[in-house]
């Protein structure tokens, strides 16, 4: 008898966290007892549930923002995706060992691949927060053009890539691959203007009730395009199997979003 799963979600804010739906389906549709719930964390509360997991009275960790860097200094071991981009969002215990993962890097990399977006294709990255940092951890060998609102951050974040290069906010990039690892979009803004005109491919991180502007663009314009919830459900889907070693059904997940 498999035993019963205990995980959960940290970060500020999380009470619209749809993880607790969508891993509930995942553990449902595997044959597993358990529950998954969402924490409002600080890293004190963070290091206490890690500490939850050395003892084994937690199955694994989801982390949120704004713990991805605090996930990944107070694990024990990073896997390499966790190491490229500088973020944990995944943690589990084996070997005597918190270790550290970033099934967003993993999802990332999956999604850009089932979309068939050639190898050559620039990303045009939107953000320099803890999500771009698994953006650069997907991107492979292709050139990477960073853009955020502050300059700095921007520059921080290009300078972890060999191929990475900053371009001003809102600038376009023709015929790149635009990843949108802002908040823009959630409650229904607007990217800059001319951004999708000229891409080749949208991956639009943030998510809502709705359709947000930048994919309904996209979808438009007959451009491969990946929404936020896409990309919430292959990352969960990562995490479970990461922790488990099941094969959670990606339809079954996706219904409990639709349900929520």
């Amino acid at each position: 008898m498999r035993q019963p799963l205990e995980l959960a979600v940290l970060g500020d804010p999380v009470e619209h966290s749809l993880s607790p739906a969508i891993h509930g389906a995942a553990m449902v549709s595997c044959g597993f007892d358990g529950s998954y719930t969402a924490i409002k964390a600080d890293r004190r509360i963070l290091a206490s549930m890690i500490d939850d997991l050395r003892s084994g009275s937690m199955s694994g960790l989801n982390v949120t923002m704004p713990l991805k860097g605090d996930a990944a200094e107070l694990a024990d071991v990073l896997t390499p995706e966790a190491v490229s981009s500088q973020s944990v969002n995944t943690l589990r215990y084996r070997g005597n060992r918190v270790e550290g993962h970033s099934t967003d890097a993993v999802a990332l990399a999956k999604l850009i691949s089932e979309n068939s977006i050639a190898a050559q294709t620039p990303i045009h990255l939107l953000g320099a927060g803890g999500a771009a940092g698994a953006v650069l951890a997907a991107g492979g060998d292709r050139t990477i053009y960073v853009a955020a609102r502050r300059m700095e951050q921007a520059k921080s974040i290009a300078g972890q890539w060999r191929q990475g290069q900053t371009v001003p906010w809102g600038t376009p990039v023709a015929g790149a691959l635009v990843i949108n690892a802002t908040p823009l979009g959630m409650k229904g803004e607007d990217l800059p203007e001319g951004l999708i005109d000229v891409a080749s491919a949208l991956i639009d991180l943030p998510y809502g009730k709705a359709v947000t502007p930048a994919v309904e663009s996209a979808l438009s314009m007959g451009l491969p395009t990946v929404d936020g919830l896409a990309f919430l459900v292959t990352q969960a889907a990562e995490s479970f199997r990461w922790w488990t070693g099941a094969d959670p059904p990606l339809n079954a997940m996706f219904e409990a979003v639709r349900k929520t």
